[in-house]
């Protein structure tokens, strides 16, 4: 049957092209226009196979080439020739070898006034024009001069045909060769002009398809330098700007717009960055390194033309990248176990970081007598899980324990929390511009401290003039401030508040930290304290939600900085700020705000007044590099009270952010926190994130082309004039953090009931000791059977902070540490089971040093791990080292965890390591069906996804990418054989599932995902074959019934949850208003040729009458 209608068709496509009988020839082709109208385009190329292409266009050229064209046969024959050339790949090139295309030009010439033929003519084109080759020799032959003959200025009259001459205009701009010709021959100033005069006639918008037509031409022109240029000699910038000034807030003229705007981004000059050199502004000798020579001066020819290269290829041919391509498939690399990459006896220095294996506890015996694990409530940490809702503990330090300032009545477990289900935590409102994140977040009266204390003379003292808050907002590392050269009242001041100041904050003590701030090693030699980390931060009582993006936003922001080049005489362009430039440069008289860096974790490089209200700002790259700038964290002073400031950080690298889905940056007011409300919080709007102008040159991006920057631009209002505030990128938590709170922590347990010992790792290349927290229950007794039980229990092992600008990190790890240190009876249970090693920050150095990913040789530490060096990478090799030992004695751990943040994705999730499931996804079938597999690495995901309220199975991934084998979590997979190894991502941003669905993370949330992290490493014992019938009883015990414990575990192990197969990059859907500058974007007509078939189709149906006066008119001015 199949080759009975195969047949059948040969016979009429046969019949077509050598009849030349009219009525024969319009049968056919009306036979083959039923055929196919109706069905799928499995028919279309069917009849493409059976060389229906090349009969169509043999019929079109003989026809043409009688002595009188049949337009009868002609009309319905260029019907069908589109019909099918949209969907011929090789159309154009068959149309050019059988000469189709120079007599379709010759009858477009032919039928210049005659609109309906004409306008055939011009379908037939713009599918030509599809294929780049076959565009490019349509321009050789002049069809560019033809189609400016038929696109007029504006006129009601042949409309239709005017906007398919548009889209074949486009069509051939697509070849470099004729955009170039083009620009030669003026077409950029004619198609601005062109446009201009459609845009102010056409009021009521009714032939927008024909000026977004212009658009795309000019759009296509100006992807060459010569195009760009002839664009701005022109005026073109201006014109653009102008015309749509009037129409922003218009959503009808939204394709008109986002054109617009795509042709303003291409034609605005790339121009460096406004910094002396790309290098980081501080440099750090690495042993045995040579210091590199600084980059060269950027000039405007260090930038390559992004398109002047002849590239006519079709764009058919082009190759997609599969997003599969980095998936390891190589089983040697999935599956081996490779021996240590150093020699064992070397191993044998981490037995001194193990002493708990060891030890006899015969000191302690004489201490506290045999049994270990008295009650002494000298010692009891009434501490609980952090809460989205903490209550406030205070550390007094003329004692060695925890109290409440009001004792809780009734303390509430973690298994409590979950038995009895979770609540969201209340919402602040969403800010509008009027109004004060302050405002919004703070409930109580000034003068009120969050504990609900008041504190002494602060209200007074914020109405008098005595003192200098300037000195007070970054003070001296100095516990006496005898350094200072301010008032002695000031000094006075300072130390009264610090003495009322431990009463606010839980586990914080200001004298404490700027004992560990003054040990502290920095590059830049830092002299001051930020305020925030010595003062301290009290979580808000509630969460705040995401930001609501304001539509037209991003525009606005664009058409601003177009707005800058064209109108320069407003702009200030004062810089008030810069680490590369002598101080002073800040006027302390000016009107402009102060900022200032140079502390801890700070970074800022420069700031530049743009214009009254509006500041320019650039984040320092990391140590010993050229990039990685994404962390910010400075000090702004000389504030005004409800004034709109405006901030652009100018030099961000990653291509996308939360910034542009509700994510705001953080912000920390030292009045506020001397009236009580030391917090951090989420601050501004009107925020947007979106590439810019600034390029770095091609010498020193190292690649072919310039890197591109990115802009995060945001609007906040401070809540005090002359205040001092705090902004970052989000919640700073510093290394001198870390290492008081530490200290802290190991004050305040009980050492009869927690072995609580901090060791050093090793030095970091900076100099500063890189902390390891050993955490367990005392043995109950010295007897020989409770310390055999004590030394064989299994390890966890968990790591954070290798890259230093994912604070977010930080807290997660404060909420851990904090939990297994607490009277919690999981906690204690915890502690009892298991041995946690923990390597609370694995990059102090570059912490310390604001850098955002790298250490201070300048390299991401957690790509690393295959080879690490002890003399340049120390913490990574001895990190490694430590779990080879582990291994080495059987005692490798059950979960290794490395904390991290993820700037481009909501949630806490997991990334663990599957090699079936990399094989599937990768389409390996060879090995994937018969490979065994524990399945294990699943298990704590899924207990997370149903204990914690920030976490979710979904975003989870278990692939093991290439890009990703030097990672801690696919080494220790690999090389230590540990199947549950894993990296916990939390989000800049917040959640958009669960219980906290529409709000951004604040510290609690992170801490307490830091606890419940710690309660699901007891569900997975729980639930494994080898738990032992004590440690079930025991955990009965604590949920009052054994029933309620067999349904809680079920409903952890419970539910399919599925596994997400993206890699790491944006999961979310396009921002709203994306645009991409380098491709056509949805400016591109020809992505929906569909529109085409169904204009056709429209046009066979309807002869509009109209059309036949315009054909009357043209033959009357074709006689005269």
């Amino acid at each position: 049957m199949a080759e009975q209608e195969g047949s059948g068709l040969q016979v009429l496509l046969h019949t077509l092209q050598s009849s030349s009988d009219k009525a024969s020839i319009l049968a056919i082709l009306q036979v083959l226009g039923d055929l196919l109208s109706v069905g799928t385009d499995k028919r279309i190329h069917y009849m493409i196979s059976k060389g229906g292409s090349e009969a169509l266009l043999q019929t079109l050229v003989d026809t043409v080439r009688t002595e009188s064209p049949d337009y009868d046969i002609l009309l319905p024959l260029f019907r069908l020739l589109v019909k099918v050339g949209l969907r011929d790949k090789q159309f154009g090139q068959k149309a050019l070898e059988l000469e189709a295309l120079d007599v379709t030009l010759i009858l477009a010439r032919k039928n210049l006034f005659h609109s309906q033929n004409l306008l055939h003519c011009l379908w037939a084109l713009r599918v030509f024009a599809s294929s780049v080759t076959t565009g490019a020799m349509l321009g050789i032959n002049g069809a560019m001069e033809l189609l400016f003959k038929v696109i007029t200025p504006y006129t009601r009259r042949c409309t239709q045909t005017i906007r398919a001459a548009t889209e074949v205009l486009a069509a051939l701009l697509k070849s470099k060769s004729n955009s170039r010709r083009a620009v030669n021959r003026g077409y950029v100033t004619s198609l601005l002009r062109l446009h201009q005069d459609w845009h102010n006639h056409d009021t009521a918008n009714t032939y927008m398809l024909i000026r977004q037509g212009l658009l795309l031409c000019l759009k296509r022109l100006t992807t060459l330098r010569s195009g760009r240029e002839a664009f701005l000699a022109a005026q073109g910038l201006e014109m653009l700007f102008t015309i749509t000034q009037n129409c922003l807030d218009n959503k009808n003229m939204e394709p008109i717009i986002s054109a617009v705007l795509q042709i303003l981004r291409q034609c605005y000059p790339k121009s460096p960055l406004p910094l002396v050199t790309v290098n980081s502004a501080y440099s750090f000798m690495v042993p045995g390194s040579v210091t590199s020579e600084p980059l060269p001066a950027v000039t405007e020819e260090d930038f390559e033309d992004d398109g002047d290269e002849e590239v006519d290829k079709d764009s058919d041919s082009d190759e997609v990248k599969e997003e599969d391509d980095d998936l390891e498939t190589d089983m040697d690399k999935l599956s081996s176990k490779p021996g240590p990459d150093r020699p064992e006896e070397e191993l044998m220095q981490y037995e001194a970081m193990c002493p708990e294996l060891s030890y006899s506890f015969e000191e302690l015996e004489s201490k506290f007598g045999d049994d270990l694990n008295l009650e002494d409530t000298q010692y009891v940490n009434h501490y609980d899980i952090p809460t989205a809702s903490p209550r406030q503990r205070c550390f007094n330090k003329d004692q060695s324990s925890w109290e409440h300032e009001r004792e809780d009545p009734v303390q509430t477990s973690i298994l409590d929390r979950v038995k009895t289900g979770r609540s969201t935590v209340p919402l602040y409102s969403k800010k509008g511009p009027e109004m004060n994140s302050y405002i919004n977040v703070q409930t109580n009266v000034l003068g009120i401290g969050s504990s609900g204390n008041d504190i002494p003379d602060v209200h007074t003292s914020l109405g008098e003039d005595a003192w200098d808050i300037e000195e007070i907002s970054c003070p001296r590392m100095s516990a006496s401030f005898s350094n200072s050269t301010k008032p002695r009242e000031t000094v006075d001041f300072i130390n009264k508040l610090l003495h009322t100041h431990p009463k606010c904050i839980p586990f914080h003590d200001p004298y404490l930290y700027m004992a560990k701030a003054r040990r502290t090693r920095s590059v830049a030699d830092f002299k001051m304290m930020a305020f925030p980390d010595l003062w301290g931060h009290c979580p808000p009582p509630s969460a705040q939600s995401m930001l609501e993006r304001k539509w037209g936003v991003q525009r606005i922001k664009i058409f601003e900085d177009v707005q800058r080049l064209i109108q320069p005489t407003n702009v200030i362009n004062k810089v008030v700020f810069s680490l590369d430039e002598p101080w002073p440069l800040q006027d302390t008289a000016s009107d402009s705000l102060r900022f200032f860096s140079k502390f801890e974790s700070g970074n800022l490089r420069k700031a530049i007044q743009v214009r009254e209200f509006e500041y320019d700002l650039l984040v320092n790259a990391d140590v010993n590099s050229s990039q990685h700038q994404q962390w910010f964290y400075f000090k702004v002073s000389g504030t005004r009270a409800a004034i709109p400031y405006r901030f652009n950080v100018i030099n961000c690298e990653k291509p996308n952010s939360q910034f542009n889905y509700g994510m705001q940056p953080t912000l920390y007011s030292v009045k506020e926190a001397l009236l009580g409300r030391p917090s951090w919080v989420r601050t501004g709007y009107e925020i947007c994130y979106y590439k810019n102008h600034y390029q770095q040159n091609t010498a020193a991006a190292g690649r072919a082309s310039g890197k591109c920057f990115y802009t995060l631009t945001f609007v906040t209002t401070f809540p005090h004039t002359e205040d001092v505030c705090y902004l970052a990128y989000h919640y700073p938590y510093t290394y001198s953090a870390l290492m008081s709170h530490l200290d802290i922590l190991e004050k305040s347990i009980n050492p009869r009931q927690v072995y609580f010992r901090q060791d050093v790792l090793c030095q970091t290349l900076g100099g500063n000791p890189c902390p390891l927290v050993t955490i367990t229950a005392m043995p109950q007794s010295t007897s020989p059977d409770h310390l055999e039980q004590f030394r064989h229990r299994p390890y966890h092992v968990i790591t954070a902070r290798v890259h230093p600008g994912e604070s977010n990190a930080s807290w997660v790890m404060k909420g851990t540490l904090e939990f297994l240190v607490s009277s919690d009876p999981v906690a204690r249970l915890l502690r009892e089971t298991f041995i946690f090693k923990i390597i609370p920050m694995l990059n102090p150095d570059g912490v310390i040093n604001g850098n955002h990913r790298c250490s201070l040789r300048g390299e991401d530490l957690n790509r690393q791990w295959l080879s690490p060096s002890a003399h340049l990478q120390p913490t990574i090799y001895h990190a490694k080292g430590l779990l080879y030992y582990m291994s080495s004695i059987g005692r490798k751990p059950i979960v290794f965890c490395d904390f991290h943040g993820h700037s481009q994705r909501k949630n806490v999730f997991l990334y663990g390591c599957s090699t079936k499931e990399t094989l599937w996804q990768a389409g390996c079938t060879v090995g994937a069906s018969t490979l065994l597999e524990d399945v294990s690495y699943r298990t704590l995901p899924k207990i997370l996804d149903k204990l914690a309220p920030a976490f979710t199975m979904s975003s989870c991934s278990f692939l093991v990418e290439k890009s990703r084998a030097s990672t801690a979590r696919v080494v220790v997979w690999r090389e230590m054989g540990v199947s549950r190894s894993y990296t916990m991502e939390s989000s800049y941003c917040g959640c958009n599932q669960g219980p906290y669905q529409g709000l951004q993370f604040g510290t609690s949330e992170l801490e307490e995902m830091g606890a419940m992290f710690c309660l699901g490493l007891l569900i997975l014992e729980l639930k494994s074959m080898n738990c032992s019938y004590h440690l079930l009883a025991r955990a009965a015990t604590l949920l009052s019934a054994e029933e309620d414990l067999d349904h809680h575990l079920q409903r952890c192990g419970s539910g399919s949850s599925s596994s997400s197969s993206t890699s790491e990059l944006d999961d979310e859907p396009p921002c709203m208003e994306e645009i991409d500058y380098n491709t056509d974007g949805g400016l591109d007509q020809e992505a929906s040729l569909s529109e085409l078939e169904q204009e056709i189709q429209e046009c066979t149906f309807n002869k509009d009458k109209g059309e036949e006066e315009e054909e009357e008119t043209g033959r009357r001015r074709a006689i005269s």
